[in-house]
């Protein structure tokens, strides 16, 4: 008899167990969902890795969408383990609320990242190894620009996704579409230098005016255009500084884009010398110069001589190169290669100041062989304007009018007549 009541508690105490395990039936349903999302995903990961082997970078991108990939796998399978398992709880509906939520954000957040892989596929399919890479810097330009009209869509779309989810939105979306036209003239004016800048950037990518790595001239500034946004462009300068401006502004301002076309360029070098420069030495050296360099592309070799007024000769030398950075580079072994030549084998070629000495007011200034007889302390007071031959003398009484002796013989003629 004792035997029953032990039998019947064993009975309860199992019972017990089994609605506990029962209870807990959906928790166990989304641990194995979530383990066999998480197995699909790696193995996802490895036919993705297979696939594009031969492309390099786009493992490296991959990688970004593993978490992504997990979390939408997962959030499936708890969604379909709770609904087979806990159909009719109370709890089911807010926790599915929730699971629906995470779900559009990681589908938003792998469709991100599936456009970065889009955009490698389509970047590597170009080589980067050529200097006049113009076509690979254009489809750059609007494949990232398009990106980010893509990301900025997305994210759009994925916000309402989960606005719609409210059904207090939903009827208030009714309103907002039989409003829309008044709706859309107030936005309009609100973001209308924003909107500017957009379609500016979209202007910009599409029209070929400027693309990536483009060697541009912007506000007297020399760079490389860095990144262009759907509202600005990022200049790199040359000394490392960065220059935003807004997209508007390449729209509406003359710039100069030295790679327009093609990256080849051409330079030159001057220098104001004296008027005894060797013009044929110095055409003979920048030959030799540009013989031992590879800087030089050998398209253009000019030393002209462009000027030669105000105590100095301008010597222009005009050379190519295969792109801006080149260019400079041979501008400054020319300069440098002359200066050193001049200093050490021409100096009387190197700039001079000529000036002349000029005579305080009252003294003559002579010339010829009797300047050189006269003594600088002599008083030449007395200096007559033309001397130094009979002719000269001459020319001179002319000019001066009658001696002492004409005077006197006049006046002793004056008192003969008085007397008389």
């Amino acid at each position: 008899m004792d035997s029953h009541p032990r039998l019947f508690a064993m009975i309860e105490g199992m019972e017990d167990l089994l609605s506990l395990a029962v209870s807990f039936k959906p928790l166990f349903a989304v641990l194995v969902a979530v383990g066999v999302a998480l197995i699909l995903a790696r193995i996802l990961r490895e036919v993705v890795h297979r696939a594009f082997r031969k492309t390099p970078g786009i493992r490296e991108i991959t990688v970004k969408a593993r978490n992504p990939l997990r979390l939408g796998l997962s959030l499936i399978g708890a969604r379909i383990a709770l609904g087979a398992t806990a159909a009719g709880t109370l709890w089911l509906p807010a926790v599915d609320y929730v699971l629906v939520l995470g779900l559009i954000g990681a589908v938003a957040w792998l469709a991100v990242v599936l456009l970065l892989v889009i955009e490698a596929m389509i970047l590597t399919k170009y080589s980067t190894d050529t200097r006049d890479n113009r076509r690979l810097r254009r489809l750059k330009t609007q494949v990232i620009l398009g990106r980010r009209v893509g990301i900025a869509m997305l994210i759009m779309l994925a916000v309402a996704c989960v606005l719609l989810t409210i059904p207090e939105v939903r009827a208030l979306g009714a309103g907002i579409l039989a409003s829309a036209g008044v709706l859309s003239i107030v936005a309009g004016l609100a973001v209308q230098g924003t909107l500017t800048n957009v379609f500016a950037g979209m202007q910009l990518a599409f029209t070929d005016a400027i693309r990536v790595d483009d060697v541009v001239v912007v506000e007297g500034e020399w760079g490389t255009i860095e990144e262009i946004t759907m509202t600005y462009v990022v200049l790199h300068i040359w000394d490392d500084r960065r220059l935003i401006l807004p997209s508007t502004y390449f729209t509406t301002t003359p710039f100069q884009n030295w790679t327009r076309r093609q990256s080849d360029i051409l330079g030159t070098v001057e220098l104001d010398l004296d008027w005894r420069v060797p013009v044929g030495d110095l055409r003979t050296l920048l030959k030799e110069i540009l013989a031992d360099t590879d800087l030089w592309d050998q398209r253009t070799s000019v030393l002209q001589v462009t000027d030669a007024v105000k105590g100095m000769v301008r010597i222009r030398i005009l050379v190519s190169a295969a792109d801006s950075g080149t260019l400079f580079d041979l501008r400054c072994l020319i300069r440098e290669s002359m200066v050193a030549y001049l200093q050490e084998w021409h100096p009387d070629a190197l700039p001079r100041q000529r000036w002349e000495e000029v005579r305080p007011a009252g003294t003559a200034v002579h010339s010829g062989p009797r300047a050189a007889s006269v003594p600088r302390d002599e008083d030449t007071s007395d200096s007559q304007f033309f001397t130094g031959s009979i002719d000269a003398v001459e020319r001179r009484v002319n000019f001066s009018g009658p001696g002492e002796e004409v005077f006197a013989e006049r006046e002793g003629n004056a008192v003969d007549d008085e007397r008389r």
